[in-house]
């Protein structure tokens, strides 16, 4: 076995792992060489310069496929059930026998990062990998070493990716031939079955949503900002939300410094990003009203997932979803030109809860007591965007805890404790924002208007809203602002937007009862004025 990259094999302990059956390794190979493999092995080069590749069947996470093994370090700290489902220690090894043997006479790109802008928290990751587009999208989402750090790495987690290689469900303990198999004692993560680029960075978030709430770092599934210019200046914000609810599109904001846009941790001393680039949904996206990404559509380094280029231009349709609606761009952070360098960001300011609500009963705009947002947390109200998950087609309503339950391996409660604790500390203004359905349910109304939720949204973290009167929504119980600058009034009563009063109150009502009902499994764990928060049916 020969090493690419001057180092040699033995500076990283790589037959720690087992793969010394590998032809050739090419440790943290740059984004040139990884390009010239991928173009060889049939992805395409746009005309800006981004590398189109194609998924297969996986468009999407294949949640239902993901595992953890559970043994004496994750028996009694795991929150099991149908999210986070066990494995037997012997299929484990069962499977991670094969997985090993698959590298074998394999060339393998190995890909040493950081995951967290925190130094104090920062974890080091290595990830073996049969791909080059996956070395790549490694190489973008997370922080590179320097030359020096590389000599001296020890990966405290290590993820063996194998995509081509399937399965024997009896054999391995797994669902199907896909498998995520998750083991927290051994740190390490083996995926397989699918090329879907997501399923890798999500490993990492779920191993740190492990490891450091127990260090008393919050962790969350959330984009985050600071503001450059006026009383916004030095705050910064934090967005929660679920593929497809804003949580990127709203966290990049030509007024603001990026700190990051999907997973961030909050210790101490205020907020740091977990990743070194942005992994952005691109179907519909256009020039005018998303300029900062859709630029990044166009830039060499962009790794695309799914989106349709014409082979003859080489011009990219991104409104076509031939391939999936699903489609993704993943870049480097820096390619958003207000970027927070050092990727931390003080205690924020406010906490921004998004929802697509496809019924189109939530306000606009909505803000929350203290109590309120531990109940909005922990019941992560939203919208399935279609293409996300296999198998969902159209969006429908779903309640995933913390706005993350799939990366969550710890209770709900132990992540809203440490939530509510840091909100309460630091006097955190809290909001809901539904950038989903008015007018009606999905199918008959129009989605919300992306100018009028940047304008509400600004107002509320410019602070022009904390003395503008709000009433108490006589369901749900949240306080909507009256009136908010550059967006019409009837546009924040959600009520007035639909031709038939009485059905809405019916289908709010509804609505209401899945909320009663769903929050029923936190009620036990929680004091009771987060019970109180529920809506009045």
């Amino acid at each position: 076995m020969t090493s690419q990259n001057g180092f040699g094999i033995s500076a990283y302990g790589i037959d720690n792992h087992g793969i010394s059956g590998a032809a050739e390794v090419r440790w943290n190979w740059s984004t040139e060489k990884l390009f010239e493999v991928a173009l060889s092995n049939g992805a395409h080069l746009s005309k800006g310069g981004a590398l189109c590749v194609m998924t297969g069947k996986h468009t999407g996470r294949a949640a239902k496929d993901k595992k953890i093994v559970r043994d004496a370090t994750t028996a009694d700290l795991v929150d099991w059930g149908n999210v986070n489902v066990p494995m037997e220690p012997a299929h484990y090894e069962a499977l991670r026998v094969d997985v090993l043997a698959a590298t074998a006479g394999k060339t393998l790109y190995v890909m040493d990062v950081f995951a967290g802008w925190d130094d104090r928290y920062q974890m080091p990751v290595r990830v073996i990998t049969e791909s080059a587009t996956h070395a790549h999208f490694v190489r973008t989402m997370f922080i590179e070493p320097s030359e020096e750090q590389l000599r001296s790495f020890k990966p405290e987690f290590t993820i063996i990716h194998q995509p081509s290689l399937l399965a024997e469900p009896n054999k391995h303990g797994t669902r199907d031939k896909t498998f995520i198999a998750v083991n927290f004692t051994s740190n390490e993560t083996l995926i397989g079955g699918t090329w879907y680029h997501g399923e890798v960075k999500k490993s990492v978030f779920s191993a740190l949503n492990f490891y450091l709430p127990q260090k008393g770092i919050m962790m969350m599934h959330a984009s985050a900002n600071v503001g450059r210019d006026g009383d916004a200046a030095g705050k910064s914000a934090v967005f929660f939300g679920l593929s497809g609810t804003g949580k990127t599109t709203l966290s990049a904001d030509a007024s603001r410094n990026l700190i990051g846009d999907d997973e961030h941790g909050w210790a101490d001393n205020g907020v740091f990003n977990i990743e070194g680039g942005c992994y952005a949904k691109v179907i519909n996206l256009s020039k005018e009203a998303e300029p900062e990404i859709w630029d990044t559509t166009q830039r060499y380094g962009t790794l695309l997932e799914n989106v349709v280029m014409d082979k003859e231009t080489r011009v990219l349709d991104l409104f076509d979803n031939t391939h999936a609606d699903n489609t993704r761009a993943a870049y480097p952070i820096e390619f958003i030109p207000n970027f927070q360098p050092d990727g931390k960001g003080p205690h924020p300011s406010d906490v921004v809860m998004l929802t697509a609500d496809a019924f189109g009963v939530l306000p606009p705009i909505a803000r929350l007591t203290p109590e309120q947002a531990m109940y909005w947390f922990l019941l992560g109200y939203t919208a399935k965007v279609a293409g996300t998950e296999i198998g969902v087609t159209e969006p429908e309503a779903t309640f995933s805890p913390c706005f993350g339950a799939p990366f969550m391996p710890l209770n709900p409660t132990v992540y809203a404790k440490l939530l509510g604790e840091k909100i309460e500390q630091h006097g955190v203004r809290t909001w809901l924002i539904n950038t989903g359905w008015t007018g009606g349910p999905y199918g008959e109304g129009s989605r919300m208007k992306i100018k009028y939720t940047r304008a509400m949204l600004n107002a509320a973290l410019d602070g022009r809203l904390d003395s503008v009167e709000t009433k108490a929504d006589s369901i749900f119980g949240l306080h909507i602002p009256v009136s908010c600058p550059d967006v019409p009034d009837d546009v924040l009563n959600p009520k007035s937007t639909w031709t038939d009063g009485e059905r809405y109150d019916d289908v709010a009502k509804n609505l209401a009862r899945r909320f009663v009902e769903t929050f029923k499994t936190f009620e036990p764990l929680v004091e009771q004025k987060v019970v109180d928060a529920n809506p009045t049916l």
